[in-house]
């Protein structure tokens, strides 16, 4: 039994530091997480979007980070890699992690899945499917399930080992609401898919792009070169709520003259 127990308690450490690391990354923009032990050290290869803030101001925070390593799991030696992810709409937890974020301030949950997918298959996705359930309307209201899937994504047998799963949970004022997307990589061939052509349905085609301004403000910060979709502009209004939308004036369109207001005749004085 010493053996096995040795598996045992060697995958719950791993399965801890995973959860340690998911934590300190979040905020900059964690995405997958691998950890490699060998009898020198122990090796912890992390990809985010932000390595900025994993780093800190001459490497403040990677070292914090190390030093918690070390004493709350007794690693000896413990070394973090970063590296940045290339693709972010290619990344289910970076996918997920934007839509949690969207949902808790209140966006539209089908017009940002909708969206969303339009992202990933234009990134090159084989196949790609978001599930959104849990309390998606008014307190009181009952739970409700939305789906947006796309392109060619197997579910069971041997290739569905090879699509990118991730699952998050959202905490708005109505309730928790269960985030689920799962991604088909480009560079993965299924043995049963011959067609390259992908053809999106019509309603995500019509769906315009979402631009998460965190995301670009984050990029301009590292002075990477970015190539915007779309003016950042475009990307405020997008996001602007439907109230401000429809308040907003209409292009070419005159206002309406305002009713003009009657003279009143003058008092006579006593004696006229």
């Amino acid at each position: 039994m010493a053996v096995e127990r040795k598996f045992i308690e060697d995958s719950i450490l791993r399965f801890r530091i995973a959860e340690f690391m998911k934590k300190q990354l979040e905020r900059a923009g964690f995405s997958n997480l691998s950890i490699q032990k060998t009898p020198l050290l122990t090796l912890i290869n992390a990809e985010v979007t932000n390595p900025g803030r994993v780093i800190g101001r001459k490497g403040k925070t990677i070292n914090e980070i190390t030093d918690k390593l070390r004493t709350e799991f007794h690693l000896e030696n413990p070394k973090i890699n970063i590296s940045v992810v290339n693709k972010p709409d290619l990344e289910p937890q970076v996918v997920a992690r934007r839509l949690v974020k969207l949902i808790e301030m209140g966006k539209n949950p089908r017009r940002m899945m909708h969206s969303m997918v339009k992202s990933i298959m234009e990134a090159g996705a084989v196949g790609c499917e978001i599930r959104v359930s849990g309390k998606l309307v008014a307190k009181g209201g009952r739970a409700k399930s939305f789906r947006a899937i796309a392109g060619y994504l197997p579910k069971a047998g041997e290739p569905a080992r090879w699509v990118k799963k991730a699952l998050l949970t959202a905490y708005p004022k109505p309730g928790a609401i269960g985030i689920q997307v799962r991604i088909a990589p480009p560079d993965v061939k299924f043995p049963d898919k011959h067609s390259d052509e992908i053809e999106l349905p019509s309603v995500i085609r019509a769906t315009e792009k979402f631009i998460d301004r965190d995301a670009v403000a984050a990029q301009v910060a590292l002075a990477a070169p970015v190539a915007l979709e779309a003016p950042l502009a475009q990307a405020i209004a997008l996001e602007a709520p439907d109230v401000e939308e429809a308040q907003a004036p209409v292009v070419g369109q005159k206002e309406a003259p305002k009713p003009r207001k009657e003279k009143k005749a003058p008092k006579k004085k006593e004696g006229e």
